[in-house]
């Protein structure tokens, strides 16, 4: 039973270590880091150009679900790739559960062209 619990503090060991040297990196950072808040450096910096309005701008939300379902179907191919690799060890069943998988991202696909999301204009 000794051994069942060494291992916990085997965990709970590199947990503490791990936290430490966090902390370490973080309060060297804050001794070392040099700090001369200048007017210029606290400017907002646009490509060499001095700022023209305020920092405030409205977007679209059209553009954010955009770049949202890229990230979801872009995420899903990663999962596609390891299992494509191995598909000849995988059997009759990874092959139906692939196809179910890419079934459930068609139909999102297609949910999202009938909503008109991926549309621009």
């Amino acid at each position: 039973m000794e051994s069942y619990y060494a291992q916990y503090g085997v965990v709970v060991a590199v947990l503490i270590a791990g936290i430490g040297l966090v902390a370490v990196a973080f309060t060297a950072a804050r001794i070392v880091a040099p700090r001369r808040p200048l007017p210029e450096k606290l400017t907002t910096y646009e490509c060499g150009i001095d700022p023209v309005g305020e920092g405030w701008a409205q977007t679209q939300i059209r553009y954010y679900i955009y770049a949202f379902l890229f990230v979801i179907f872009d995420v899903e191919s990663v999962f596609l790739f390891p299992w494509a690799t191995i598909f000849e060890r995988l059997g009759m069943q990874a092959v139906v559960e692939m196809g179910i998988f890419i079934f459930i991202l068609a139909l999102g696909l297609l949910y999202a062209y009938r909503k008109k999301v991926l549309q621009w204009a």
